[in-house]
């Protein structure tokens, strides 16, 4: 059988521990109490900073084509 929607991958989220210096710890807990006020729910910045990440990288246009570079040349 065909499916247009192929098989979702794996989604088991990965921990991964981060050091932060204590000026970027300040602005993240700033920009998750500015999200509060905007969306009207508070969130930690701990829970805030994945979807950070994935805009950023999402975002970055050299990223995507080194990224697709270096899989294309590992053969992934």
């Amino acid at each position: 059988m065909s499916l247009r929607l192929q098989k979702l991958p794996d989604r088991t989220p990965v921990r991964m521990n981060l050091s932060v210096d204590p000026d970027l710890a300040s602005k993240l807990n700033d920009y998750a109490e500015i999200y509060g006020q905007t969306y009207g729910a508070r969130e930690k910045a701990e829970t805030l900073i994945p979807a950070m990440l994935e805009t950023f990288l999402g975002s970055d246009a050299g990223f995507k084509r080194a990224r697709r570079a270096l899989h294309a040349n590992r053969g992934d």
